[in-house]
């Protein structure tokens, strides 16, 4: 199905004649196994139906800045926070100034301030319209700011001109959406990464664990494998299925985790250490089930699971770049810092579990990337755009 299967599409449709195409857009990317959501501007009512785009994308269509029924009434916010990419198309030359100047005046141009998603324009307007200094400057604009700018195509316009304005056919916009996410950043590099949790046995029935889902580290996975990497996936038990062209190594303790992640691990170009590794383990497991003694305590002496990060860090073989995880409950980042210099990290990416937003199992996240000379925050995303972002700047840092 390519890029865009199972990636959550905000289709933005402004008010234009062309917003008709919109449906055949929602259509084409529903196909594609995108899951779609659609915000109508006041003007796009006029051409199009709310339950139209309903009808098609399977989901409430939003019309409405504030939304009684979004959680607290704030549906943009809630929208920006859902979307792996926005597409708005058409966009008409009143949406492009407007986003242009940073306005915030409808739910269309709200959702496109507030979504750390990248966004992407598709102009359609009157080809004078489109020619006219303002316009190019407007679009000269979202191009710096890294919006993806879509057509326009050339040709008869519904107002029975003749030149560039038109709207690209759904088609081509879908096919430059798909394109976008096959970024090639990785292209020729191999990646090790470990996610999930790991189970530490205390008797056939019993064992110690922690509540990671391996959703980060399954995206982070999937990200690095549409970058062009060769991916090497060691996970504990998930209940996730593997990302496309990802080799997926099961795996349950601690130890067995940090046997693969050396091997695995040798010679690569990057190590990202995404696991929830149980810090301790029971020094033995019983071979049967341990049965209750009379109301007397069970006492389990633990010894410490090996530092999976730190051994590949310090292994001879040691990969150009290795990348750690900071789970934390307080001082995040001081102890990211202090994690990092400790353990020999070229990057640790630190995040607070005890916030409910970003804690374990949650579908969004919001990170701190820390090397030696640089710190960056990445606000609340989903994790498939945080993932993304992390790919860039670890690309990036082996750029250099």
């Amino acid at each position: 199905m390519g890029q865009l299967n199972q990636r959550h599409i905000l289709v933005a449709i402004s008010g234009g004649i062309a917003a008709y195409k919109g449906a055949e857009l929602v259509r084409l990317l529903k196909k594609q196994g995108a899951l779609v959501r659609v915000v109508l501007s006041r003007g796009a009512t006029e051409f199009i139906t709310p339950l139209t785009m309903q009808a098609l994308s399977g989901e409430p269509t939003h019309t409405e800045l504030l939304d009684e029924a979004a959680e607290a009434g704030m549906g943009h916010i809630e929208l920006a926070r859902w979307a792996d990419v926005m597409i708005i198309a058409p966009a008409t030359a009143d949406v492009i100034a407007r986003l242009a100047q940073g306005r915030a005046d409808d739910l269309l141009t709200t959702v496109a301030l507030a979504t750390p998603a990248p966004v992407a324009v598709a102009p359609a307007m009157n080809q004078q319209m489109w020619a006219h200094a303002a316009t190019q400057e407007n679009i000269q604009m979202l191009a710096s700011r890294h919006i993806q700018i879509i057509g326009p195509d050339a040709g008869e316009q519904a107002c029975g001109d003749v030149g560039p304005g038109r709207l690209l056919d759904p088609e081509a916009i879908v096919a430059a959406v798909n394109a976008r996410f096959e970024s090639r950043l990785l292209e020729g590099r191999r990646v090790v990464i470990t996610a999930g949790p790991t189970l530490e046995a205390i008797d056939p029935v019993r064992y110690l664990s922690n509540h990671s889902s391996g959703k980060m580290g399954f995206a982070l996975a999937g990200a690095c494998a549409e970058a062009g990497a060769q991916v090497e996936l060691i996970s504990g038990p998930v209940h996730l299925d593997a990302p496309n062209r990802v080799m997926l190594h099961p795996v349950t303790s601690a130890t067995e985790m940090c046997e693969q992640a050396l091997a695995l691990s040798a010679g690569a170009d990057v190590f990202i250490g995404a696991a929830a590794v149980a810090d301790y383990r029971p020094e033995s497991a019983s071979a049967e089930k341990i049965k209750k003694a009379d109301g007397n305590p069970l006492i389990l002496t633990l010894v410490e699971n090996p530092d999976i990060i730190a051994c590949v860090a310090q292994s001879s073989s040691r990969p150009s770049m290795v990348v750690g995880f900071a789970a934390e409950t307080a001082s995040l980042m001081d102890h990211a810092r202090e994690k990092r210099q400790r353990k020999g990290l070229d990057m640790i990416i630190a995040n607070d579990v005890s916030d409910p937003d970003t804690t374990f199992g949650s579908e969004q996240n919001a990170v701190h990337l820390i090397t030696a000379t640089e710190e960056q925050s990445l606000p609340l995303a989903s994790k498939r755009v945080i993932a993304e972002q992390i790919v860039a700047a670890v690309a990036a840092t082996l750029d250099r």
